[in-house]
This record gives structure tokens, sequence and C-alpha cells, in this order.
């Protein structure tokens, strides 16, 4: 669960975070990581109390149509993540091999790195190696630029960005937006199904909740310090540089890559390949490939990840079971294809410039994800003793209202970027179609929350929860 906080699209947003305003957004990530243990909390709460998760959730209670178009938007956002995935590995892996490699060429290669299959167990296992590669990689980094700690602090719990503007809010929401992912909602839910729990014995379910709770405060506790590893590292050693500055050290440095850096007084722009080569020219080589080791470890754990999560999509929403070869296979095939064409007409620096469409694909899709958890953990009929109190229903609705009014933001500055008519018009229907069946869920939420007069017709039926005490399938 915690690798959705350390994918490629994160580490991206919190380098840049840090290159473009220093320590002062170390806060909006804190607050962005508690917000996502929250949410967490229910998607593990709905999974441990009634036995299924999200997605068969949602099959039981939403109607057929709003179900498949629920099942469309989260795989597109499954697609969408992978796709991030597979660009921050592809990235990787031509800096750890000076870009012998063609872009195609290490598009394909991750592609078959993702085809594997191991039980859940040594998933986690191997997951926990991949984690302390990253904390190894980035805590290097951080040791090497030894930033002033004073700031790091002061950055993580002074809520204010001095001197802060467009820019800046415009990077603070998109902190906000690479944290919290729709799939990974999902994927909780599902994953608590692993553990043996006697669902008929109301001690022992809470006994569950606390323990999971906890469990997922400690791992998304190691994903914020590895997040703030990399602002911090950005922060200290690019904020406020030039591209002037950078290409004269990455000459001076006999940098292969100096021309990434044109010769003018403008701020440094960095991505995630831009960053490797600069803290190569500034902190030697091996800054540069430890950098690329901890960059592959994070595309490749989150891949995996995001094929668990379209594995309980598929079987929640449609009730087919594929093995996870052939779900992985499918998924990965679909997410390499719009990547490969653009690594084919284009150089890798590219690839990473589609990241920005990807965030912003992942934003739209959030609301399909955490408007289902609050409505069915607020069903006292689904979660009996174990529904959402008033201060949960008031503050989960205030807090999903807020990230999804961030997200929206996000959505619209990158729109209105595009200075494109007819691009305006597309998103102005296509947003049409969107609020509609956002309005349908948050109608329905609202019902289940207890404005029972919005249900005009008693038409919006909520079925008694069902216990299922079966353990999904892990192994293809």
């Amino acid at each position: 669960m915690s690798i959705a906080y350390l994918d490629p699209g994160n580490i991206e947003s919190d380098l840049q975070s840090g290159a473009r305003a220093g320590f002062k957004l170390l806060w909006v990530l804190l607050g962005a990581t508690i917000i996502g243990l929250l949410l967490q909390r229910l998607a593990a709460r709905l999974g441990v109390v009634t036995g299924m998760h999200l997605a068969e959730v949602c099959n039981r209670h939403y109607p057929t149509v709003p179900r498949i178009i629920l099942w469309l938007m989260v795989e597109l956002a499954i697609i969408g993540s992978d796709m991030q995935e597979v660009i921050g590995s592809a990235i990787a892996l031509n800096l750890l091999s000076v870009g012998r490699i063609a872009p195609a060429g290490v598009v394909a290669l991750t592609r078959v790195s993702g085809l594997s299959s191991s039980g859940l167990r040594k998933l986690e296992a191997f997951f926990g190696f991949l984690i302390t590669i990253m904390a190894l990689s980035f805590g290097y980094e951080y040791v090497r630029v030894a930033p002033n700690q004073g700031e790091v602090l002061k950055g993580m719990f002074v809520p204010y960005c001095s001197g802060c503007g467009p820019t800046q809010l415009e990077q603070a929401v998109g902190v906000v937006g690479a944290v919290i992912m729709p799939h990974n909602i999902y994927l909780h839910s599902a994953l608590v199904k692993s553990r043996d729990i006697n669902r008929e014995n109301k001690k022992e379910v809470k006994e569950a909740n606390k323990y999971y709770f906890i469990e997922s405060s400690i791992a998304l506790f190691v994903s914020f310090l590895i997040n703030v590893f990399v602002v911090a590292v950005f922060a200290e050693a690019f904020y406020g540089r030039t591209n002037m500055e950078v290409s004269l050290q990455c000459n001076e440095t006999g940098s292969a890559h100096s021309e990434l850096f044109p010769a003018n007084n403008e701020t440094l722009e960095v991505d995630i390949y831009k960053g490797g080569v600069v803290l190569g020219c500034f902190f030697g080589p091996a800054a540069l490939y430890i950098w690329a080791i901890g960059i592959l470890a994070a595309g490749q754990s989150s891949t995996m990840t995001g094929t668990y999560s379209g594995q309980f999509v598929m079987e929640g929403f449609l009730n087919l079971r594929w093995s996870r070869f052939a779900r992985v296979l499918l998924t990965r095939s679909i997410a390499i294809f719009p990547t490969l064409l653009v690594a084919v007409f284009q150089d890798v620096q590219h690839l990473t410039g589609m990241n920005d469409f990807l965030n912003v694909l992942q934003s739209m899709q959030l609301p399909f994800a955490l408007i289902p958890i609050l409505t069915f953990t607020s069903l006292t009929s689904l979660m009996n003793d174990f529904a959402n109190g008033l201060v949960w229903k008031i503050g989960g609705g205030l807090v999903i209202l807020v990230v999804c009014a961030i997200n929206m933001y996000f959505v619209v500055v990158y729109v209105t970027a595009l200075n494109s008519i007819v691009l305006y018009v597309f998103s102005a229907l296509l947003s049409i179609a969107y609020l509609s069946f956002v309005s349908y869920l948050v109608w329905r939420c609202l019902i289940a929350l207890g404005v029972s007069r919005l249900d005009f017709r008693g038409s919006v039926q909520y079925p008694p929860a069902v216990l299922m005490d079966e353990q999904p399938e892990f192994d293809s």
C-alpha cells in the first residue's frame, strides 16, 4: 500500500517541489500524507469489517451502468499509473546505461520486467527490499547534500509559504495530487483480506482495525521520510539556481548531458531525468547512478502494486478471475503502447514530459475512489457498529471535498495551458459528462450519510452486509 506514495510520479513531484519552492512546501507533503493515511484507514476498515474489498462492494450496491462506468474510470487510473511506472523505469535504465540503450528498447525492457508471479508474502518481502533500496539511495543523496536541518523542520511544521506565487501554488496542488492515488484505495481494502479474521467476533474485528491502522501509519511514515529526502536534496542544492549555473557546472565536470541546460538565466526546471543529471554534475557520478537505482526500485515496485490493484478491480466489478500473469500482460501492453510511441519518435527526455498529463489523468479519477469509500463506510447496514460516526462523516466529507477541489484546480490549470480552442471545446463537453457522473455518486453518498430527503422516490436501496471470509487469490 505504501508503494503508491513512492512511485516515480511522487518522486518527480518531490524534486520539483524542492527545486521550485525550496523547503516551503514540506508541510503540504506532510498534510497530504496524513490525509492519505486517514483515507487508507477507511479502505482497511471496509475490508476488515465486511470481508469484501471496495470493488466487490461497488458491484453489489451500484446499478449496472454506473458500475461499468466506475470500473472503466478506475481501470483508466491504473493504466495511467502503470505508464508512469514504465516511464520512471525506462529513464532509470537509460541513466544507468549512459544512454546506450535506445528509449524504445528501454521501454520494452520495463515491459518484460513486470511479468512476474509470486505469492503475497514473498512480494511483501520483495517490496520491503525495494523500499530499503529507495531509502538507502535517496538517503545517500540526503547525506551527501547535507540539507539545513533547521530549514527542513521549519518547512515541515510551519504552514506558510513566504514569497510564493502561482508556480509554487501549482506545485503544492501537484504534491497533493501525486500523493493520493485512486487505485490504492481499492488495493488496500483487498490486501487486508489476506489475514484471517473472525468477523463475527466484534472484539477481534476492532483489534484488527487498530493494528491495521498502526501498520499503515508505520508504512506511510517510512514513505514520508523517503519523500522528504528527495524534496530536501533538491531544495538545498538546486532551489534558485539558473540554467546557466548548471550548464557551467556540467561542462566543468565533463558531463555528457550539459546540452540539456540552455545557457540562459532562467530558473532551473528539473524532472526525473534531469534530476539525476544535475546530481551527477554537482556531486559526482555516484550520485547519478545511485539516483537511477532508486528510481528503478520505485518504478518496479509500483508497477507490481498496480497489477494487484487491477486484478482486484477486475474481479470485483466484473466477477472475472484472470491469472495475474494474464492481467499484467494486458495492462502493461496497454500502458506500453502510447509510451512506446513517444519513445520511438522522441528521445528519452520527452518521456518524463508525459508525467504532467498522467498526473492530470490520476487527479480526474480520484472522486471515483474517494466518494465510494466514504459512502460505504458510512452505511450502518453494511458496517454495523463500525460505520463512520458523525465526526468521520463530516470530516471525511470535507477532506474529500478539499482533495477533489485541489485536484480539479490542477486539471483546470493544465487544460488552460494547452492554448487550443478545439481542446477547450472537447474538454468542456467531457467536463459535462464527468461532472454529471460525479454528481450522481455524490447524490448517493449524501443519502448514505443520512440526507434521506434526497432519495425522492426511495429508489436508492443498500442491502445489508453479507460477511465474506474467503481470502483473495494472490498466486497465478
